[in-house]
């Protein structure tokens, strides 16, 4: 069964990395800040396979840095601001969950350091939804939550930008 379940995983991923490179042709730089802002939600969206492929495309990296950014920090405000203003059934719901669970933990143990790990896969997103449950404060929220976010972003392009004039 467990085998089966991961041929459908890869597929769907597979699927999805086609369907963002598409809509990063088509939209350009406005489909790479929708595809960010997606991304920044429980959304199983790839932000990172946006970027490469605006960069592929010949866009600006400092538009693509902007756009990435922007988008993907407005999405994480998103999540913030949800936890905040829908605390009860945010919190039933990450109770629920097994991700959910592990991001409370993170947050109660760490208070609002734990959202420094909120660039990270799979964690991230829930930690920004726990952020804004459990209120925590604006400096921590922007310099860590949105911080790392976009530094995230500056070390990709970096990286990028290194490997292709070598």
């Amino acid at each position: 069964m467990e085998a089966t379940f991961h041929d459908a995983l890869v597929a769907t991923q597979a699927l999805m990395i086609m369907d963002i490179h598409i809509w990063v042709v088509h939209y350009g730089l406005f489909g790479l800040a929708l595809i960010a802002f997606l991304a920044a939600t429980v959304l199983p969206f790839s932000s990172e396979v946006a970027v490469v492929a605006a960069l592929q495309l010949g866009f600006s990296p400092v538009a693509v840095f902007l756009y990435a950014a922007v988008g993907n920090c407005l999405g994480a405000m998103t999540n913030y601001g949800l936890g905040w203003l829908l605390t009860k059934p945010t919190l039933k719901r990450l109770r629920r969950q097994r991700w959910g669970l592990r991001a409370l933990t993170w947050a109660r143990r760490y208070g609002g350091w734990c959202l420094a790990a909120s660039w990270m896969p799979l964690v991230g997103d829930p930690i920004m939804l726990v952020g804004g449950v459990l209120r925590f404060h604006a400096g921590y929220t922007i310099g860590l939550g949105l911080g790392t976010r976009i530094a995230r972003y500056a070390v990709l392009i970096g990286l990028l930008g290194l490997t292709d004039t070598q």
